[in-house]
């Protein structure tokens, strides 16, 4: 099975979530968290924290990521894993492929004219939302 992950980074006063503008297929031209694939052999949380390292500049030293939940796509034969953090410190972002944006908390994640994922992206922040005390 394919893996996968995504990361929901807040800035360290909470009220902004990092996304990345997609440049190509699949969501192309749409807001998404940044992410990427799990190597083979590679542990899952390394591979979080890598794939934001070279997204974003973000470091393991800025932010400390928690597992938050899966998405399994049998058919696709593939699984997601997302990953929550806050920033400890203002950092400036080094954009590797997709552009970087900070969008406000409050934004309609839910809007799948706006953003990837077809309302998942929503359903992750509504999760992190709810257990922030336990997360940051």
């Amino acid at each position: 099975m394919k893996k996968l992950n995504v990361i929901l980074v807040y800035n360290k006063d909470e009220n902004k979530v990092l996304m990345c503008k997609r440049e190509k297929e699949p969501y192309k031209g749409k807001f998404n968290l940044v992410g990427g694939k799990v190597e083979e052999n590679e542990k899952e949380l390394n591979a979080a924290y890598r794939e934001l390292q070279e997204e974003t500049g973000i470091s393991n030293n800025d932010i400390k990521l928690t597992h938050i939940m899966n998405f399994q796509y049998n058919m696709s034969d593939m699984e997601l894993e997302v990953y929550a953090g806050k920033l400890n410190k203002d950092i400036e972002l080094v954009e590797e492929v997709n552009k970087l944006y900070w969008l406000d908390k409050d934004e309609n994640f839910f809007d799948d004219s706006k953003f990837a994922g077809e309302g998942n992206i929503g359903h992750m922040i509504k999760q992190v939302e709810k257990y922030k005390a336990k997360l940051f």
